[in-house]
């Protein structure tokens, strides 16, 4: 080996990910308390608070998304000098990428009482050898830089981008921004279409021509989609493991680390300021159901997603919650068999997730869902469940036109009748489609691309509209 010791930097660098923030959410899914604990930690020292996290946190690092350009390279370099992995990570985190990733010879790394980062890692790496090359993606490692006799700018953070206009380097790599179309993925606009459930209470009262009513529905939809967006986004930092061991799912932004999960932290932290201000301008009883929305949102997101029967239970009970936001957003009282009904069909809807994710295992040769507490022996349960659920909410929204018939709501409440038979195969039709193994392990994606369900679910909407303004 007759090239210098090639230093590399691991966050962001070696890796898309940075890992004192994967750390981070791994131990709140093990400790709640860690979100409190994690200030008290820091008032000790950065290093202190990555030691501490390391103690709740030994991440399956072979999942984390690498720089594939650079690794390329370091693969092709590893022959022909020593490669040392150069980090501000713990030392048992940065121990468990050099057993993992062989290329590497060993590692300096932060400890307890020494956070390796800048200046620090400069002063180690020259103790040892004074000429070295290094390969780093932040505006820290631009000390390391001016003292390498070769540097390699890899990925690099925004500020780094700013400096490194006026610095020659040996080598740039894996360049990337996130585009627009990355981060509509991520925020799940394509999802906001649950949130037009805000407007059945508009629809089902007399409240349709009111203005202010129409404005209040419109601004509580807003504010319920940019929450929804911001609920992703932590949804899925917490999902990041599980994630990226399906065989869809590691291809989400967060995920594939297309987006940091910094600039993910940021921007749902300003779609939750921005929701609940305009939350408020609709009503503050709305901004009251919002945080119920946010709370349940949460407790389902760190906790009770893992937990049989409740996360199904959850997931109905969040979409009904809709409804009930839309209510209270223009004063108006929601019949008792509407609820009932979007209960049971939002149950079938999430039971439907479920055994299409079960039904997706048989083709990964796979037992278990990664994250959750079934398996697929589970699948004929939820099965019979589920199409019970189906056909319970075809009886509720039976009484519910029946209701309406002897109380004359609706101009033409007659006409509600028309709905069922639409109802009962829009549901039939996405039941069969998941015992086939046809169905998206999310049936709002497939609903929109599937022309049955389209179809038969606008043709509902078209009979309900009717059945009020004729």
């Amino acid at each position: 080996m007759d090239k210098v010791p090639l230093y590399v930097d691991l966050d962001g660098t070696f890796i898309k990910s940075d890992m004192l923030l994967e750390s981070f959410w791994e131990a709140l899914k093990v400790n709640p308390l860690v979100l409190f604990l994690a200030f008290l930690w820091l008032l000790k020292g950065k290093s202190h608070l990555k030691h501490q996290l390391s103690q709740y946190s030994q991440p399956d690092v072979g999942l984390i998304p690498l720089n594939p350009e650079f690794h390329a390279f370091l693969q092709a370099e590893s022959g022909s000098r020593e490669l040392v992995l150069a980090t501000a990570s713990n030392e048992s985190i940065a121990e468990l990428f050099v057993q993992r990733y062989p290329l590497f010879s060993r590692h300096l790394s932060s400890s307890a009482n020494r956070n390796l980062k800048g200046k620090n890692k400069l002063a180690a790496i020259k103790q040892e050898q004074p000429n070295f090359a290094y390969a780093g993606n932040s505006s820290e490692d631009f000390d390391l830089f001016a003292e390498a006799q070769e540097s390699y700018l890899v990925n690099p953070t925004s500020s780094a981008r700013k400096l490194a206009s006026g610095t020659t380097f040996d080598g740039r790599f894996d360049e990337q921004r996130a585009s627009l179309l990355v981060w509509l993925k991520q925020l799940r606009v394509h999802q906001w279409l649950k949130n037009m459930l805000i407007f059945v209470p508009l629809f089902v009262s007399w409240h349709l021509t009111t203005i202010d009513a129409l404005w209040a529905t419109v601004g509580a939809f807003l504010s319920f989609s940019l929450l929804a967006s911001s609920t992703y986004i932590f949804n899925d930092l917490v999902d990041l493991p599980a994630d990226r061991q399906h065989q869809r799912k590691r291809n989400r932004p967060l995920a594939s680390c297309a987006i940091s999960i910094t600039q993910g932290i940021m921007v749902a932290a300003v779609l939750l300021v921005v929701s609940l201000v305009l939350s408020w301008l609709v009503s503050p009883g709305f901004t009251g159901v919002l945080l119920l929305y946010l709370i349940m949102t949460l407790a389902y997101s760190f906790k009770l997603k893992r937990f049989f029967g409740i996360d199904v239970i959850m997931l109905a009970s969040l979409y009904s919650i809709r409804i009930f936001a839309g209510a209270v957003a223009i004063g108006a009282v929601v019949s008792f068999w509407l609820l009932s009904f979007s209960m049971f069909v939002f149950l079938s809807l999430a039971l439907v997730k479920r055994c299409a994710e079960l039904k997706a295992l048989e083709l990964e040769n796979k037992d278990a869902v990664s994250g959750r507490d079934y398996n697929y022996s589970d699948y004929p349960v939820f099965l019979g469940f589920g199409t019970s659920s189906a056909t319970l909410s075809i009886l509720m929204f039976s009484f519910y036109a029946n209701n309406n018939v002897l109380t004359n709501q609706y101009q033409e409440p007659e006409l509600l009748w028309l709905a069922i038979p639409m109802l009962g195969y829009w549901l039939l039709r996405m039941w069969v489609k998941t015992h086939r193994g046809e169905m998206h392990d999310d049936p709002i994606v497939f609903s929109i691309k599937d022309r049955g369900s389209v179809i038969s679910v606008m043709a509902t909407c078209v009979v309900v509209l009717a059945a009020q303004i004729i």
